[in-house]
């Protein structure tokens, strides 16, 4: 038999799932509760949680500012690294869990809680996501995961169990989407999202203007990079946070950012996701062509190489994992020269790096001329070429004679 529980962290948000979920832990483990909130950059959501977790049963309310820790510990390792879910997704929600999940053990074992809860479904990512990197920190915790115990079947029957409690929610059953908002990203689910074909509605967008209706003179911003990381913007020294809410007001307002996808999660289904990351975007782009500048061309194959994977172990939750940590000691290494600059410009929805500089460019206008030079000698190619083409004719000509003669 387990052993009871007296006190539990709620990974709390205000939104639908987590106002049950606060009532329902009450009702069901007869334990006290602990509302955490996480500031990630969620603005002005943040403002009535505290009096609305102690309504709904919260013994204690507890919120931390992590913006500048998500920003500098979290998203710019996987900039470094161009991590790129399935080749579109930059990772906003799979980055901002482990950040969260840190922080609840942290309280766990402040306030002598045994057990942390959180609201994600048995069919998400989340869930995985919150429990591995709990169970890494603090091997013994409990993990209560209400998705999985009770007999609600989904966000209607929520809807009606806070009407039922006299819960204020914000969720309708006409409109039951379910968006998560941070400092890096946005991302919405649910409802018409459910239909792949269905075009996404435009009032769902919270950080992207209407592309059509952006403005009409396009936009350029200079992002100076250090070691990997963005630091400036139009030559304004900004901290991790601020340079990205920073990027988010600039790109956002020319509609630069958004994202419609089919993609895999973790327990195998494919679900459809859209998202917004206006700052997250043009940084990535401003990055890569950094990289593309300063970087050695075989080191940065092997970066590349590592994409696919990186990105995957982050969005499988894997974040604390010893593998990762040793693709990031790689990545980071690789980052030690992409210094400099980069001009972009944002039209439209647009995005178009026009321009890049860095005092540790590999870039030699000498060698990279088309016009007449004495610094590369053309007939050197013939060796070059020849001598890489000898595997090549060797095989054709081995098939030639096990083909016998031509008749």
């Amino acid at each position: 038999m387990a052993t009871p529980v007296t006190k539990i962290v709620l990974a709390y948000s205000g939104g639908l799932d987590t106002s049950v979920i606060l009532r329902w832990l009450k009702e069901n483990y007869h334990a006290e509760v602990i509302a955490f909130c996480a500031d990630l950059g969620q603005g002005e959501e943040l403002a009535p949680l505290e009096e609305k977790a102690r309504k709904t049963g919260a013994v204690k309310y507890v919120q931390r500012d992590v913006r500048e820790e998500f920003a500098r510990d979290f998203v710019f390792p996987a900039l470094r690294a161009g991590a790129l879910y399935e080749g579109m997704y930059l990772l906003g929600t799979s980055l901002a869990r482990p950040v969260i999940a840190k922080h609840m053990v942290d309280i766990a074992r402040e306030e002598g809680a045994e057990a942390i809860a959180h609201g994600a479904t048995g069919k998400g990512n989340d869930q995985v996501r919150f429990e591995l990197t709990a169970y890494q920190l603090e091997p013994n915790i409990r993990c209560i995961v209400p998705w999985r115990e009770w007999d609600l079947k989904g966000r209607s029957d929520l809807i009606a169990y806070c009407r039922n409690h006299k819960i204020p929610v914000t969720a309708t059953v006409s409109k039951p989407y379910s968006t998560d908002r941070n400092l890096f990203h946005c991302s919405h689910e649910g409802g018409i999202l459910e239909d792949p074909w269905a075009e996404a509605p435009e009032h769902i967008y919270l950080m992207t203007a209407n592309p059509r209706k952006a403005p009409d003179r396009p936009r350029y911003v200079e992002i100076d990079f250090q070691d990997g990381n963005p630091v400036a913007v139009d030559g304004k020294k900004l901290s991790p946070a601020k340079l990205i809410e920073r990027m988010n007001q600039i790109a956002g307002a020319h509609g630069v950012g958004r994202l419609d996808m089919v993609e895999d999660r973790f327990v195998g289904m494919k679900v459809r996701g859209v998202y917004e990351t206006p700052g997250g975007t043009v940084l990535y782009a401003a990055h890569r062509a950094l990289c593309t500048l300063t970087m050695d061309r075989e080191v940065l194959i092997l970066r590349d190489g590592l994409i696919p994977r990186y990105a995957q172990l982050v969005y499988n939750g894997f974040w604390y994992a010893p593998e990762r940590l040793a693709m990031q000691t790689l990545v980071d290494d690789a980052n030690r020269d992409v210094t400099g600059t980069v001009r972009v410009r944002l039209y439209k929805g647009t995005c178009l790096v026009t321009g890049r500089k860095s005092e540790r460019s590999l870039f030699d206008p000498k060698l990279a001329t088309f016009e007449a030079e004495d610094v590369f000698k053309q007939n050197d190619a013939e060796g070059f070429i020849k001598l890489h083409a000898l595997r090549l004719r060797v095989r054709t000509n081995r098939e030639r004679k096990l083909a016998g003669p031509r008749r």
